[in-house]
């Protein structure tokens, strides 16, 4: 098991017990475990609760930076949950599953399935009965969506954040990608590697894929790999985008990814795509960052046409897809006064 998915890294974290858990696919998680933290508190009625999903290769940790007193999500008004997803290191994944379940047996997921996962920790462990906001960026942005479709009684408002309600062929694609690129690695061995770092080359394969779509063409053309403290593009190659998935477990990242490709409201609803948008009574802010290579801004605008209740907020960022992690203060600012503005609304 990687040392990486502990509570020394991504602590402090709790977990809720979903006992044998059935997946949409017809597959039972055995022991299964949702892995989450929490700020704040309820008030009287429990209706004052924040989600805050997860996105690829994440986990709680690198979304509590938005969270904070004078913040959108302050928890000394709101209680807020950021729940990790199913298969990602933490909860119950390849890594850490039963015995029997490790590694490439592990079962396939859906964004389904994290979202009742996520639904019975709200609702059976802390009886929340109202959300005002659920948001999430990427794969996060995919639960938001799930979120809003599911359980329309429930959420308020929704902010999905540079990530769209059904993956379209580009994006699709662009999953496999990567996903070959690290599974080309002949020590990834159909998964039944040793050791996750044993992967590293088929992980460095990953990274630079990431590193093509995950920022916008002038970042590079710029060198604004400068701005962030790094002397060359090599640099920033290993200092940041290798880094960042070095530690991970690939069985981890293809759990995941799976569940990224095959995300689609409109499994849930079984209607079509306009009807499914257009069924929404929540409140949204559909936030694509304008220079997105993985989700083109054409995508957001067309979601959010079918929406009622929406508006459109692109984030202007050079930082592309990456522009949620705040590495430029202005991106930090932008995105809490956006959410700021949509929990005045």
């Amino acid at each position: 098991m990687s040392e990486f998915y502990s509570q020394e890294n991504h602590g402090p974290y709790s977990e809720y017990s979903l006992g044998d858990f059935e997946t949409e696919n017809g597959d039972v998680i055995k022991d299964c475990k949702l892995a989450y933290s929490t700020f704040g508190t309820l008030n009287e009625d429990k209706s004052n609760a924040i989600v805050l999903t997860v996105m690829f290769s994440g986990t709680n940790k690198a979304m509590e930076a938005y969270v904070g007193e004078d913040l959108a999500l302050d928890p000394s008004k709101y209680f807020i949950v950021i729940p990790n997803q199913l298969g990602n290191g933490l909860s119950t994944s390849p890594n850490n599953a039963d015995p029997s379940q490790r590694g490439p047996n592990f079962p396939e997921l859906t964004i389904g399935d994290d979202i009742r996962a996520q639904h019975r920790l709200l609702t059976e462990e802390f009886g929340v009965t109202g959300i005002e906001l659920v948001l999430g960026w990427s794969m996060g942005a995919q639960q938001a969506y799930e979120w809003c479709v599911r359980h329309p009684e429930l959420v308020k408002r929704a902010a999905p954040i540079g990530g769209t309600a059904k993956v379209y062929p580009n994006n699709a694609m662009f999953v496999d990608v990567y996903s070959v690129a690290l599974r080309s690695d002949p020590a990834w061995d159909g998964g039944n590697y040793a050791d996750s770092s044993q992967v590293s080359n088929g992980m460095k394969r990953l990274a630079h894929i990431f590193a093509l779509m995950g920022l916008s063409p002038e970042f590079y053309r710029l060198k604004m790999w400068e701005k962030l403290g790094f002397g060359s593009l090599d640099e920033m190659m290993a200092g940041f985008w290798e880094a960042w998935f070095a530690p991970m477990d690939p069985n981890v990242l293809l759990s995941m990814a799976g569940k990224w490709k095959a995300g689609d409201v409109t499994k849930y609803s079984g209607k079509s795509l306009e009807e499914t948008l257009g069924n929404l009574n929540s409140k949204v802010y559909v936030m694509p960052f304008q220079e997105d290579m993985m989700f083109p801004l054409d995508d957001f605008q067309m979601e959010q046409s079918l929406i009622p209740y929406s508006e459109l907020r692109p984030i202007p960022t050079l930082l592309g897809h990456f522009g949620m992690l705040g590495l430029f203060p202005e991106d930090f600012k932008f995105i809490n006064d956006t959410l700021k503005d949509l929990l005045k609304n």
